[in-house]
Formats: C-alpha cells, structure tokens, sequence
C-alpha cells in the first residue's frame, strides 16, 4: 500500500511544500491548491494592483501578513515592522492593538481632526467647552484679550465651572490655578484678601495672643527665644535649619501657630493647616495655611484686588453686560466702567487700583459666600438647564 503524499509541487515558484504551505480546494485531487500561499498571495496582489492602476489609485506594495516575526507588527502606515511595544492598545482589534505605531497613530488622528475641525485646537475647544476658535476669539476681542480678574496679563485660558460645564469667560493661567485652588469658592478667597490685608479674623486672633499680627521674620533669624517665651534648644534638624533660614522661626513657634489656629488652616478653617504663609518681600510670617489656600494665593500674586475680584467674578458680579450706542452690548468688568476696547493688555494699573479700592470698601462676607445659597444657585441653573434640554427635545419629537 503507498502511503499518502505529504507535500505538494507549487505551480508557480516549482518548490515542493508541505500541505500546510497551500489553502484547501474541494476541485483538486488532493483537496488542496495548485499554488501555494506565497505564490497565491502574489497572483491576488497582481490582479487587484492592476485595477487600482486602471483606476487611477495607487496601492502600497504587497506584503505578506505572514512574514512578520513573532513578538513584532507591521504598521500599514509607514511601512515599518516594530515590536509590539511601539502599538497602542485597542480593544476593538482581534490582536488588541491599535493598527499604526505610536507616531504614526498621533499623526493620523492629527489629520483627522484637522480634516473633520479645522485644527487640534478647535476640536479641543469643541469637546472640552462646546466652543470654537472663532467664539474664542469673539470672546477675547470683548475682554479686550485682557484677563477679567487681575488685568495684568493675557486672557488665554478658557475657565469653566466643573458643576455646570458653564464656559465663565478667558483667563491667564495664573487666574484659573488660583480659582482651582480655592475649589472655585468665593468665600475663601474673600476671606484670603481680609487675611494679607491683616484684618480678618486671623489677624484678631494674633493680636489678642502675640500682641501683634505677624511675625517679623527677618529680625527673628537669630532669636533664641520662643513666641511662648522659652529658651530653644536648637537640635540642627533639617525642619528646624529650614524654619529658621527661611521664616526665622523655630519648630516650636510652628507648632505654637497650630495650637492658636487649633490646627486649621488661617483662611479656609476647614482643612488642617500643613504650610507656614510668609510675606515674600518682608519675610513677616502671618500664620499657618493649607496647601490649596497657600498655592491659591501665590498664583493670585498675594494681590486682595485679585482675590476680591475673584470672588466677585465666581459671583457673577464682576463681568456684566452695558448697553452701547446705537444698539448692542460690550462687557464692563471694572468700576468706574472702562471700554476694554479702549485699554491695551498692559494698560489697567490705574482702573485697577481705583476697582481695587471700590471693592475692599464695599465687598461683604454674605450668606452668599457662606457656599450653601452658593452651590444651590448653581444646582439650580444646573437643573434648569436639563429642564430645558428635556422640553426641546419633547417638542421636537411632537
């Protein structure tokens, strides 16, 4: 009896194969192809390439799935074989990777969106604002390309609130950190501009106890006593070196602050306070703050006119809509009302120190900067705006 044949002569290329080497044919003796798969892909590629070119397209070379190594892909774009490493992950894909390389992926969607939004930005604009390039734009040019809160520097990051999704207006990086780190809370920052003014509740209590609102860092550098009164035993400790070179106090008169302050932060009250607050250019110490209220301040310049325009504009009472002749509005940000139109970028110190004096003699620690009646107002426009959603599209399905 012959045994079976276990390989198979190729048509095409003439190599004896193993069966493995030829796709299965029900029309053959032997069930399989008269080529072999090489030499079948090659005919495929030929007759498909040919009616590319006769359609005036222009395919990219034919390449075999099958000869790329174990542990590597082949990326359709740049034509490069890479470790699989150098693939995104998509779920979607059989294997579970993206179908280009990282850099040629980035490239792709870069294409894409330039093609479908007309640039990267405007389609971050879009999806992160609900805005375009040209409502920026619109927008900036009614600031006066001016941040609303300081009036220091250019308007060029959009500010939003994390509740609601509201686009509020452009700020300067600085502006928005800050608001971030107060956690968008107007009484905080109210409360912030009291506290480097040296009149708010924190002031009081460092009168009543030191005799004095702040500690003057400088003439303390080589002091040997305590705020409690005390001699220090100075230990050479890196914490106690740092306190003493940088604030000119000791480990003791930081926890001698903590217990005054009961271990809240000077300004907030609500977080534990972790930070020793300094004033940078006399080094006179105020007291004890939480990360969040010491960074917010920073970022805002310790400047009360930036804090209580802050507050105000998290309000909705710095930014607000004035008629015009002949029809139309513009937006007045500033009291006396100034055209942002008519001022360059670097050109608010004057309104600004008048805004500033208008505000520190006016502006009020309310119930609507106590966050309740705050919050609630926004949950309220929130709700108002499902309602709103809601009854547009019941009318449309009617």
């Amino acid at each position: 009896m012959v045994a079976p044949m276990s390989r198979k002569k190729c048509r095409d290329c003439g190599v004896d194969k193993p069966f493995s080497e030829f796709w299965k044919r029900k029309a053959s003796e032997d069930g399989f192809a008269l080529y072999c798969k090489e030499c079948f892909g090659l005919r495929n590629s030929a007759t498909y390439r040919k009616k590319q070119k006769e359609a005036g397209n222009s395919p990219r070379v034919y390449r075999r799935h099958s000869a790329v190594p174990e542990g590597m892909k082949y990326c359709a774009r740049c034509g490069e074989t890479k470790p699989l490493g150098d693939f995104g992950s998509n779920r979607s894909a059989r294997s579970g990777l993206a179908t280009y390389c990282k850099p040629c992926h980035n490239e792709a969607m870069a294409e894409i969106k330039r093609r479908n939004h007309g640039s990267e930005r405007n389609y971050l604009l879009k999806l992160r604002y609900g805005l375009t390039e040209e409502r920026l734009g619109h927008m900036l040019a009614r600031q006066g390309g001016v941040c609303v809160i300081c009036l220091r520097r250019p308007a060029e990051h959009v500010d939003h609130s994390h509740l609601t999704g509201v686009v509020r207006g452009v700020l300067c990086f600085r502006c928005n950190g800050g608001l971030g780190q107060f956690h968008d809370d107007p009484r905080c920052l109210g409360d912030a501009a009291d506290y480097l003014e040296l009149r708010g509740p924190h002031a009081r209590r460092m009168t009543l106890e030191l005799g004095q609102t702040t500690i003057d860092g400088h003439a303390r550098r080589r002091a040997i006593i305590s705020l409690s009164g005390t001699r220090l035993r100075l230990s050479g400790s890196p914490r106690q070196n740092h306190l003493r070179h940088r604030y000119g106090i000791s480990d003791e008169d930081a926890r001698w602050l903590l217990e005054v302050q009961r271990g809240l932060c000077a300004i907030c009250g609500d977080v534990p306070a972790e930070h020793v607050d300094h004033d940078h250019a006399t080094g006179a110490v105020r007291g004890m703050a939480c990360g969040g209220c010491n960074t917010g301040m920073g970022q805002l310049g310790d400047d009360p006119v930036s804090l209580r325009r802050a507050a105000d504009y998290l309000l909705g009472k710095l930014v607000v809509e004035v008629p015009v002749p002949g029809g139309g509005t513009r937006l007045s940000f500033t009291v006396p009302d100034v055209d942002p139109a008519s001022v360059p970028v670097d050109g608010w110190e004057a309104q600004r120190a008048v805004d500033g004096r208008h505000r520190a003699a006016v502006w009020r620690v309310e119930d609507d900067h106590e966050g309740p009646t705050w919050l609630g107002r926004a949950l309220a426009d929130l709700m108002g705006s499902y309602r709103a959603i809601a009854e547009e599209y019941e009318r449309s399905r009617g």
